[in-house]
């Protein structure tokens, strides 16, 4: 298949997905409940056991460092002056989530991330090594065998490598220590976070929750706020958020939006946006600059010194584009259409946006990332 082809049938589908019919969600969907969320666990450790691809000390004295701290805690005094060559040793950073109502016991999964210069993180294993939050205090332990995505082979100066070797994963790798306070059991008062601030999204929220739940419970404080007067009787709040976050709730339209990824090319457009008459030309413009080397030889006998040239030749090409009248849609598939019948590439429909959103017949608000 072409690849032309091929990118005007993903834009098609993306499209055409993005284009149904707006459906009523739960609210679980919708929302996020306060002081029930995620929190970032940072680590420092050693990964041992690699087979030669781990750091060269020589480069990054703080593995050396690390490792002579961890053999005196295990009682292992190192004379005064040796120089440790190690090439089975990597310096690593730990991350980890952990998640809401974690108790301890439970275990996590950890992101091994090298630090120094290790070649590979395949074979190792990661020393226990403790994983602090933001506020310091240590919340979990890591240990365990690291598992690499990747893999890479070098011989004779020449190598490959596929995907990623320098950093790896450890699946239940952490260990839970300390509990994160909170939840949904102490308050007055229940605070609901829309994902996507909206004032009539808002409204509906609380008018499904007070029809469904009693008068009065719940009232929206902002575009993205609401407010809900939970039960006083703490066994009686998990019943009661069961039942709440299965309500349906209808969102509001969202407005027209078109996402542009400039550094890959990818675009994305909403269910909502609109085209207005327009005419487009786009033509390419190809500069295309080509060298050869030659070799500038002096005659005999007359004490020149033979010198290399090199020519370049530049050459600049551009195609002419046609006109191509789009009419006013209110159709995703139409919009497709009349993008596709221009035969741009997605990095030339990056330029065609803009210009149609200047002209004013784009009708949507306009994303680069």
């Amino acid at each position: 298949m072409p690849i032309r082809l091929a990118i005007r049938l993903l834009i098609c589908s993306v499209l055409v997905l993005a284009g149904l019919p707006a459906q009523a969600q739960k609210l679980k969907e919708l929302v996020s409940v306060g002081g029930v969320r995620n929190n970032q666990l940072l680590g420092y450790g050693l990964v041992v056991g690699l087979d030669g691809s781990g750091d060269q000390t020589s480069q990054t004295p703080f593995t050396t460092q690390s490792l002579t701290n961890m053999l005196q805690q295990l009682g292992v005094t190192l004379p005064a002056g040796t120089k440790l060559q190690l090439k089975n040793v990597a310096a690593v950073s730990l991350t980890a989530n952990l998640p809401a109502f974690s108790r301890v016991g439970q275990t996590i999964d950890v992101v091994v991330s090298s630090m120094g210069n290790a070649k590979s993180l395949r074979g190792g294993t990661l020393l226990m090594s403790p994983l602090k939050g933001a506020d310091g205090k240590i919340y979990a332990v890591a240990q365990g065998n690291v598992i690499v995505a990747g893999a890479g082979a070098s011989a004779g100066g020449s190598s490959t490598q596929v995907n990623q070797l320098a950093v790896g994963r450890i699946p239940d790798g952490a260990t839970v220590e300390r509990e994160v306070p909170g939840g949904v059991g102490a308050g007055d008062n229940i605070t609901l976070a829309l994902s996507n601030a909206d004032f009539s999204t808002a409204n509906r929220v609380a008018q499904a929750i007070n029809a469904n739940m009693g008068s009065n419970t719940a009232r929206a404080l902002d575009a993205r706020t609401i407010q809900v007067r939970a039960p006083q009787d703490p066994d009686a709040r998990v019943p009661f958020m069961a039942k709440m976050e299965n309500l349906s709730i209808t969102p509001e339209e969202v407005l027209p939006k078109v996402v542009i990824n400039a550094r890959t090319g990818s675009i994305v457009m909403n269910r909502t946006v609109t085209l207005e008459p327009c005419a487009i030309s786009h033509g390419n413009l190809t500069v295309t600059i080509s060298a050869s080397n030659d070799v500038s030889q002096p005659k005999p006998l007359s004490g020149g010194i033979t010198t290399p040239v090199q020519n370049a030749t530049v050459d600049v090409k551009a195609e002419k584009g046609g006109v191509t009248t789009v009419a006013k849609s209110v159709s995703l598939n139409d919009v497709a259409r009349a993008l596709n019948k221009i035969g741009a590439t997605p990095q030339d429909l990056l330029a065609i946006l803009q210009a149609m959103k200047a002209a004013g017949a784009l009708k949507a608000e306009l994303e680069v990332i």
